[in-house]
């Protein structure tokens, strides 16, 4: 099964607006003189960002997402921002159940689940973050945590054209350490096990699987080509034009 590789990048909260307009106009150059077309590139800025990063891709093939969205299309929700909105400023994605979200907010695998599943009915396509903590890797737990994640943070609607699931291991996001490809690639045929249970094997076998967690330049080559990765959700890296471009240049092609 041909999967189109799909690299993200999460800015996170990084970047006013001067640098980040120059951040995403150089990933828009950069990307258009590779002429690739087998590989999808998407960046995630800040809300503040959404609108002026959108204008600073237009005419490439570089998609825009958010980081976040609640799942009511409006209402009382004071510091919230809705799927229609970020549909209405030109975002393709919103990323939901990122490990911060979930440790710094609280966030609830069927909260993530409501959000995931207005942000399909918008009409975003959804990136849906999973991952274990260090502890729980420890006790050798990762395939649960993993397992209980999707089954109770993707909705019953996701399809493989419309949701993304990406594996992000709590312990190395933005440590600088990552699992063996070997742990990488266990952990992401058994995700792909379980969203076959859950969605059926069709969905299964077409649906991305990205992994997060200190991806970079000098590992993206061997991890990407691992046979259940289907790109990476890139932080650090993300945020100078010369790292996030080497991170596409070693995917599949």
């Amino acid at each position: 099964m041909v999967r189109k590789t799909l690299i993200a990048g999460n800015w996170k909260m990084n970047g006013l607006l001067e640098d980040g307009v120059a951040l995403a106009k150089g990933v828009k150059e950069e990307f258009k003189k590779t002429g690739r077309r087998d590989c999808e590139v998407l960046v995630c800025p800040p809300f503040t960002l959404l609108t002026s990063v959108k204008k600073a891709v237009k005419g490439s093939r570089v998609m825009v997402g958010a980081q976040d969205c609640h799942y009511a299309e409006k209402g009382a929700h004071t510091g919230d921002v809705s799927p229609v909105m970020l549909k209405n400023v030109g975002c393709d994605y919103v990323i939901v159940g990122h490990s911060e979200r979930r440790t710094n907010h609280h966030e609830t695998n069927e909260l993530i689940a409501q959000k995931a599943a207005s942000a399909i009915k918008a009409g975003l396509k959804v990136i849906i973050c999973i991952g274990e903590t260090e502890k729980e890797r420890d006790a050798g737990q990762t395939i649960d945590v993993c397992t209980k994640q999707i089954m109770g943070s993707v909705p019953e609607i996701a399809t493989a054209q419309n949701t993304v699931i990406a594996y992000e291991p709590v312990w190395a996001i933005g440590t600088g350490r990552t699992p063996t490809t070997a742990e990488v690639e266990e952990v992401h045929a058994a995700i792909r096990k379980v969203v076959s249970k859950k969605l059926g094997r069709a969905n299964a076998n077409k649906m991305r699987i990205l992994y997060g967690g200190s991806m970079k330049p000098t590992n993206a080559k061997e991890l990407i080509a691992l046979p259940d990765v289907d790109g990476g959700l890139i932080g650090g890296a993300s945020l100078k034009v010369a790292d996030f471009m080497a991170i596409i240049a070693a995917s599949k092609q």
